[in-house]
């Protein structure tokens, strides 16, 4: 286990939030696809894309989590969204240069239900991990639209 701060999202948030999410907002939520950092299993979770300055990132809201981990020793994935889906890879954001880009992202996504609370208790911006999603283009694996 990691020393790094995390908060367990809520039963309901777990369970029911990133399902109902990504029906009532499709537009805001994607699958992360990551493998695990020991077994490779792939993992599925529910993320928000942050675009900001030409760039997308992923950023953990709920600190250390365990896809966090996973995309920062892996540093791919597969993004899929509402028409496409992608392979990405990753550099994960310095500390220093997280603020305004955690700034930014509780201005687009700070209403979704617990959001804005994790950030209140984990404040410090070194508790949220920050990935830039790199042109995935340059992984040699292009976007595929679905029919």
């Amino acid at each position: 286990m990691t020393d790094k701060p995390y908060i367990r999202p809520p039963w309901p948030a777990r369970v029911i939030g990133g399902r109902a999410a990504r029906l009532f907002q499709p537009a805001i939520v994607h699958s992360l696809t990551v493998p695990g950092r020991v077994t490779g299993r792939e993992r599925t979770v529910p993320v928000a894309v942050l675009d900001h300055g030409g760039q997308r990132y992923l950023i953990s809201a709920y600190g250390d989590t365990e896809w966090s981990r996973n995309l920062r020793a892996a540093g791919h994935a597969r993004l899929r969204g509402r028409r496409r889906s992608e392979r990405i890879e990753t550099i994960e954001v310095p500390t220093e240069d997280r603020r305004p880009l955690i700034a930014e992202y509780l201005r687009q996504y700070g209403r979704l239900p617990t959001v804005q609370r994790t950030f209140d208790a984990l404040p410090d911006p070194a508790n949220h991990p920050t990935f830039r999603i790199t042109d995935p283009r340059s992984t040699g694996d292009e976007l595929r639209t679905k029919p």
